[in-house]
C-alpha cells in the first residue's frame, strides 16, 4: 500500500505559448465537494506532470474516491481500488521522484504523488490541508490548488474519520484538461476492470 506517512472524455486544450500569452498548465477536478483547479507545474516535475495529465486525459480518475483522510495534514486519491493498494503510473512501472529546490511544502493546497518509498511513483497524489515540512525531499510536488477553490479542496477532510479512512468518502467524479503542455499525449485505451493482481502488499501514501 501506498502511504503518505508523518515522519510521518476530457476537454482538451493545446498549450498556446506563442502570441506573447503565458499559458499555465491546468487541470480541473470536479470533485463531490465542488470543483478544485490545479495549476500544474510542468517545467519542475515533468514526469509527474505528464503522468498526471494523461490519466486525467483517460479519465483513469472518474469516479475514485479519496480514500485517505490525515486532518491539518493531507488527502489522498488517485487510487482505482479505492483502498491505497493499487494504481500504476502511465510508464508501465513506479517513476523516479523529482525533487526541485524552489518547490517545498510550505503551505496548504499542494499537489504531491503518495509513494511507497523512493521513486516508487505511481497515480496516488494527495492535497497538503497545511504545511508539512516533513514531507521535504520525500514527496514529489508537482502543483497547486488555485484561487477559491482551495475552499473546496479544505472541504475534504471534513466528516467522520476512522483508522485514516472517511466513512463516508468524498469522491472525483470527473477530471478535465484546461492546457496540455504536452501536445505528443495520446491517450490510451482505458481498461473498465482493475486487476486485483497489479495490488501490492504496500499501501502508498505520505510517511
Amino acid at each position: 500500500m501506498r502511504y503518505a506517512t508523518r515522519s510521518l472524455s476530457s476537454n482538451i486544450h493545446s498549450c498556446s505559448l506563442h502570441m506573447g500569452i503565458q499559458h499555465k498548465p491546468s487541470v480541473l477536478l470536479k470533485t463531490s465537494v465542488g470543483d478544485i483547479d490545479i495549476e500544474l507545474w510542468a517545467k519542475e516535475a515533468p514526469k509527474a506532470c505528464r503522468n498526471f495529465i494523461q490519466l486525467c486525459l483517460e479519465g483513469y480518475y472518474n469516479n475514485t474516491i479519496f480514500h485517505r483522510v490525515l486532518k491539518g495534514f493531507i488527502v489522498q486519491g488517485g487510487d482505482p481500488t479505492g483502498d491505497g493498494t493499487g494504481g500504476e503510473s502511465i510508464y508501465g512501472q513506479p517513476f523516479k521522484d523529482e525533487f526541485h529546490q524552489r518547490l517545498k511544502f510550505t503551505r496548504r493546497g499542494l499537489l504531491a504523488m503518495a509513494n511507497a518509498g523512493k521513486d516508487d511513483n505511481g497515480s496516488q497524489f494527495f492535497f497538503t490541508m497545511a504545511a508539512t515540512p516533513e514531507l521535504n525531499n520525500k514527496h514529489t510536488i508537482f502543483g497547486k490548488v488555485s484561487g477559491d477553490t482551495v475552499f473546496n479542496m479544505l472541504k475534504l477532510e471534513e466528516g467522520l474519520i476512522e483508522d485514516e479512512s472517511p466513512v463516508y468518502p468524498n469522491k472525483i467524479l470527473k477530471t478535465e484538461v484546461l492546457l496540455n503542455p504536452f501536445p505528443d499525449i495520446v491517450p490510451r485505451i482505458q481498461r473498465v476492470e482493475v486487476k486485483e493482481k497489479r495490488k501490492k502488499d504496500k499501501k502508498t501514501g505520505v510517511k
